[in-house]
């Protein structure tokens, strides 16, 4: 009896370790371009750290008034594009924002609560000096928000991000819902020149003068919304179909660089924005 427990253990052991080889011998196997990890200037940085990066550039434009945050945050913004040369792929994530832009600056404008220094007046809409600076600072954030997501989407992979937030002990629902928020302005995006490819080889005109630009946007809006749907359902069957819900770790097959230093920028980053912004909020700084 004693002998049959050993042999069972030692068994155990034994296929233990064969499973352990059997790992290091598919790590050995995966090709040198899925194990590289991408270099240069904030590219090679790890991808948690781009994340907390652009997390704090986000906070820090809506959370100092005035126009400092959002200006300091646009220059960094910009500077990083540059060093980056992703400044031209950034172009539709600033068109993106024209919607939400040109809402803000016509509500503000012309209905600013308690302003009475007026510009002019449209009919009976009067625009007003303290509304136009109040739509500006307000454009600016948005516009150093969508950058900041820019730069990130650009310069990071998302499956990067998913795997060493997973890593890190992320759970999987978490990391689904990062992944789907990350995801979501580049693929609707793609999924519009889709559309638009589409309606063109049907015989649909969407070039020329203002007017009938905007004409050709009504027959986007209604397979925008259905396409978006199916995606939903399309995007839950497949994570039922790769076990979503399967309990257990999987298997890493690489690890993305990390140091001491990006650890140290990452908390030093949070602790600043957050003093930052305490301060102001407090009255012990006044910025402009």
């Amino acid at each position: 009896m004693a002998r049959n427990r050993h042999d069972g253990r030692r068994g155990g052991t034994d296929l233990s370790g064969r499973l352990v080889a059997r790992e290091a011998t598919a790590a050995a196997r995966v090709p040198e371009y899925v194990t590289r990890a991408p270099t240069g200037l904030y590219v090679g940085l790890n991808p948690t750290t781009k994340f907390v990066i652009a997390l704090v550039e986000a906070a820090f434009a809506f959370l100092v008034r005035g126009w400092t945050g959002p200006l300091l945050v646009l220059a960094i913004v910009l500077a990083t594009a540059v060093a980056t040369h992703v400044t031209r792929r950034m172009i539709p994530y600033v068109l993106a924002t024209l919607p939400l832009v040109v809402s803000i600056m016509l509500v503000n404008t012309f209905f600013y609560p308690g302003a009475h220094d007026p510009i002019g007046s449209i009919g009976p809409f009067t625009a007003t000096w303290t509304g136009l600076v109040a739509a500006l600072q307000a454009t600016l954030r948005v516009v150093a928000f969508a950058l900041s997501v820019a730069v990130f989407s650009l310069t990071t992979a998302t499956d990067d991000l998913l795997s060493d937030l997973e890593r890190r002990g992320l759970g999987r629902r978490g990391e689904f819902v990062i992944g789907a928020a990350v995801r979501t302005v580049p693929r609707m995006i793609e999924r519009a020149g889709e559309i638009v490819d589409a309606q063109r080889a049907r015989g649909l005109d969407t070039q020329g003068g203002p007017i009938r630009r905007i004409r050709g946007l009504l027959p986007l809006t209604g397979p925008m919304i259905s396409s978006a749907l199916g995606e939903v359902e399309e995007r839950t069957l497949a994570l039922e179909a790769r076990a979503f819900t399967a309990p257990g770790r999987r298997t890493e097959i690489r690890r993305l660089p990390d140091t001491g230093a990006q650890r140290l920028l990452r908390w030093g980053s949070v602790l600043a924005v957050a003093a930052v912004v305490g301060a102001t909020i407090a009255g012990v700084i006044s910025l402009p």
